[in-house]
């Protein structure tokens, strides 16, 4: 592995470890605080760790472009990392947006804080796909699991794009609530998707997925149980951006897809249920009980975490751990495969 994609991850590790306590102590001076559902007298915590994170992320992909820049005299990657950057940031910015709303609100599939509505979130992440449409990013040929080798043509980058970034920012945003399990089950796939572009040739890929895995091994210090900031929207969002970004720059859809199958699962059951069943979509929190461990709120398994609740007493830690176990195995079936 070269140097400069070594330096990289530390440097965004760093970042983010030592960037937090400060964004930590300001959110807490600006209000900039929801409830921990799952916690004795729902205490109040700062929120939005998508912002040290994403701090994180740009100085290594920053720093990998300057050392390729002007130690190599290789202009190769810039514009493709900076696209991908964009993408990202436009895409926290949506989720900040949502995050700065704190009012509480538990309506039924709504349990949280009240922000942007349902419907205005996704159509916001659409310009995120922009850069990455302009530049033309990726083949038109994908690979998809059990489909196979499909040239999209010119459709790729006008359609398929802007379609990946819009579910996958808002796949990642329908699991969560649980104290590190967004930056868990993230730090599992991007790792496992960086090594994997790294080991065919796909550096740009690479820097961008394991910048994302040493923000997140950073921010797990804070916001695993018990957290001291909450994830909100905004990272979120950044991981959805992060998985089509690197999926799209270093054309390995078919890995990615395999990788987040739990999320894919969870949201297109969610989907389902909103549409077809419910008509409103199930919240992931559960009900805390005086022995520590969680009960379902729902009668049936209507998501993954529902389902775990349903067929045991877990704490919220142990929760987490489940899902990052469950997330692993997907992880590594892309290296099987």
């Amino acid at each position: 592995m070269s140097y400069n994609l070594i330096i990289s991850f530390i440097l965004s590790y760093i970042t983010t470890f030592l960037l937090t306590p400060h964004v930590i102590d300001y959110f807490k001076r600006i209000g900039l605080t929801t409830r921990d559902f799952h916690k004795k007298g729902k205490p109040l915590l700062p929120q939005s760790i998508g912002i040290p994170v994403l701090s994180g992320l740009m100085s290594g992909v920053l720093f990998y472009v300057f050392s390729q820049v002007f130690f190599f005299n290789d202009t190769s990657s810039v514009i493709e990392l900076f696209a991908g950057m964009t993408t990202v940031m436009i895409a926290v910015f949506v989720g900040f947006l949502d995050d700065l709303n704190v009012r509480q609100i538990y309506e039924p599939g709504r349990e949280g804080h009240a922000g942007l509505k349902r419907w205005v979130k996704p159509l916001l992440t659409l310009p995120a796909a922009i850069p990455l449409m302009v530049i033309n990013a990726g083949h038109t040929t994908a690979v998809l699991p059990l489909i196979g080798s499909i040239n999209f043509g010119i459709f790729y980058p006008l359609v398929i794009i802007p379609i990946g970034v819009f579910g996958a920012t808002n796949m990642v945003n329908m699991t969560g609530a649980y104290n590190g399990v967004e930056a868990g089950m993230g730090a599992i796939y991007t790792l496992a998707l960086g090594v994997f572009a790294y080991t065919h040739g796909s550096i740009n890929a690479a820097i961008i997925f394991l910048s994302t895995f040493a923000a997140l091994l950073a921010i797990l210090k804070y916001n695993f149980f018990p957290a001291k900031i909450l994830p909100g929207d905004s990272i979120q969002y950044l991981l959805g951006a992060v998985i089509v970004t690197g999926a799209v720059v270093g054309d390995m859809q078919k890995a990615t897809i395999i990788a987040v199958i739990p999320l894919i699962f969870n949201a297109a059951y969610k989907i389902y249920l909103r549409f077809f069943k419910l008509g409103y979509f199930p919240g992931e929190p559960g009900v805390l009980q005086k022995d520590g461990t969680i009960r379902s709120k729902y009668g049936k398994s209507y998501t993954m975490i529902n389902f775990i609740l349903r067929h045991g007493r877990f704490t919220e830690k142990q929760i987490v751990l489940l899902m990052m176990g469950i997330e692993s195995v997907f992880a590594a079936l892309i290296f099987l495969f």
